[in-house]
C-alpha cells in the first residue's frame, strides 16, 4: 500500500477507531463521500449513517454515526460523532423498539415544536441505523 489515510473516529465517549486505510466513505448530508489519499482539505456535516473504511481493497469496517462532523486533510480523517459505534455491536431489535417508540410518539399527539424536533430526530437516527444494519447483512450475504 503506497498511499494510506490515517483515519480517527471520535465519539463523545471514546476513541473507536484510529488506523489506516485505503479509503473512507462518509455519510454526508448531501450524499456519500469517498476519501482516497490526497484528498483536498474539507470539512463536512454528517448525518446519521454508515461510515465505512475499506483497509486493504477487501476488508472493510463499518460504523453506525448518529450525525457529526469531519476533518479531511491529504492523508489525515478525522470524524467527530456524536454517538459512534462499531457494526458488530448494532442491534437491530432495540432499533426496531426505538422506531416504533418514537413513530407511536409522532402519530397523533399534540407536541410543542421541540418535543417534535427531538423526536423526529430520534426518528431519522434510528431509521439510519436500521438501514445500516441492513446494508451489513446485504453484504454478508455476497
Amino acid at each position: 500500500m503506497p498511499f494510506t489515510l490515517h483515519i480517527d473516529i471520535v465519539s463523545a465517549e471514546a476513541l473507536i477507531f484510529s488506523g489506516r486505510a485505503e479509503m473512507v466513505v462518509l455519510p454526508a448530508l448531501r450524499g456519500e463521500i469517498g476519501v482516497l489519499p490526497r484528498h483536498a482539505p474539507l470539512l463536512a456535516h454528517l448525518r446519521p449513517g454508515a461510515v465505512r473504511v475499506i483497509l486493504d481493497g477487501k476488508d472493510e469496517e463499518t460504523f453506525f454515526i448518529s450525525g457529526g462532523f469531519a476533518e479531511v486533510q491529504p492523508y489525515v480523517v478525522t470524524v467527530l460523532a456524536d454517538t459512534a459505534l462499531r457494526g458488530a455491536e448494532l442491534d437491530n431489535a432495540a432499533a426496531l423498539r426505538a422506531k416504533e417508540h418514537a413513530e407511536k410518539k409522532l402519530d397523533g399527539r399534540k407536541l410543542s415544536p421541540e418535543e417534535y424536533n427531538r423526536l423526529k430526530a430520534e426518528l431519522d437516527i434510528t431509521t439510519a441505523l436500521l438501514r445500516t444494519i441492513n446494508d451489513l447483512r446485504a453484504r454478508k450475504k455476497t
